[in-house]
């Protein structure tokens, strides 16, 4: 469905959002191969000594140095992946807050994106999205200070976050070592499930136990980042598992192997993949990043490749510390099994993930 969909027949009923959306999520974000010609001709920020992650780095968000820490600075956005206006509105400020805490680091305050269609969708419905956000800001602890907003053909919304670290505890996604064991905080699937949603396919039970998944706040992250022995950490969206950690590879000059049974996935996600619930974010990834995949079957380079809204942290750590951080992902009632190790690269300037042997 398109963004010009029609309004529901019936005015009273309340509209669903994801039927004014052509991409659900994290899903509707550019392709990565895309992404870097966009960005190509830009220039790069390193005249600012002070700024210690920019764009370059292809990083969750940016960080800038001040006098006793590190400013944080992020803003994410997309079109609606569930049809409840509060849950949207929570559902994206999950999101948004989880670069700050991919960052090490823990959030201040948040300014709210707002775009929509005001000519098809009651106002009273982007209230609803904007009081789901102020009730994800308040359980991460900040306030929702203020925003903007414009009328567009499309529904989106957002937040634009800034957050505090100290310099000595900055995670970034590179830096991992060969050796070191990889971890993933949340099952993969939700991009299949919403899919499956827009497509009326989805089994309410499991639309509640992925929606509970988005809804949950990465703060294992600046758990994280009290730890010297995690090496490199980022957070799972839009380019899937598959791109995210090779984002990671190729920042820390490595190669990655996965154990495919080790991977946390959601126990329908491939019930939906063989009805033919992949989103079309998925082909995007796979034509972006592909062939550095060395998983054959078609599931697996899927699922790889699923775009995930607020999905779970990814991070390496050295192998001596991995009974310690099972213990602390069990705490945050997260996935506790390793999932793969980074390794020595066949080729530095393209990363391959391969299975793990």
């Amino acid at each position: 469905m398109n963004s010009t969909a029609n309004p529901p027949e019936n005015p009273s009923e309340t509209p669903r959002l994801t039927q004014y959306s052509h991409g659900a999520g994290c899903g509707c974000k550019i392709a990565p191969d895309q992404l870097d010609r966009i960005l190509a001709g830009s220039g790069t920020s390193s005249v600012f000594e002070r700024l210690l992650v920019g764009h370059a780095q292809k990083d969750d968000a940016a960080v800038y140095e001040t006098e006793g820490g590190c400013l944080i600075s992020t803003t994410d956005f997309f079109t609606p992946i569930v049809d409840d206006a509060f849950d949207f509105g929570e559902i994206a400020s999950v999101n948004a807050l989880s670069d700050v805490y991919a960052m090490g680091g823990k959030p201040l305050m948040a300014i709210a994106i707002l775009g929509w269609p005001i000519d098809k969708l009651p106002v009273e419905l982007a209230g609803a999205v904007v009081k789901g956000a102020r009730s994800a800001c308040e359980r991460a602890g900040i306030p929702l200070a203020g925003g903007h907003s414009i009328d567009l053909a499309e529904p989106i919304f957002g937040l634009a976050v800034s957050g505090w670290v100290e310099k000595s505890r900055l995670k970034t996604n590179g830096g991992a070592r060969a050796g070191d064991v990889l971890f993933l905080s949340k099952p993969l699937g939700v991009g299949l499930l919403s899919t499956a949603q827009k497509r009326g396919l989805a089994l309410e039970s499991d639309l509640l136990e992925g929606w509970a998944s988005m809804k949950k706040l990465n703060t294992l992250g600046a758990a994280l980042s009290e730890w010297e022995s995690v090496h490199a950490l980022t957070d799972v969206t839009g380019f899937g598992l598959g791109g995210h950690l090779l984002e990671m590879c190729h920042s820390s000059g490595l190669d990655a192997e996965l154990d495919w049974s080790a991977i946390p996935r959601f126990d329908w996600a491939q019930r939906y993949f063989e009805q033919g619930c992949a989103p079309g974010g998925t082909q995007r990834n796979l034509r972006s990043y592909g062939a550095q995949i060395g998983f054959n079957g078609v599931w697996e380079r899927h699922l790889l490749a699923d775009p995930q809204t607020s999905g779970g942290l990814l991070f390496a750590v050295a192998p001596e510390a991995v009974a310690s951080v099972v213990s602390l992902l069990q705490s945050h009632d997260c996935p506790a099994v390793p999932i793969g190790r980074l390794r020595n690269p066949k080729n530095p300037e393209s990363p391959r993930i391969e299975p793990l042997r």
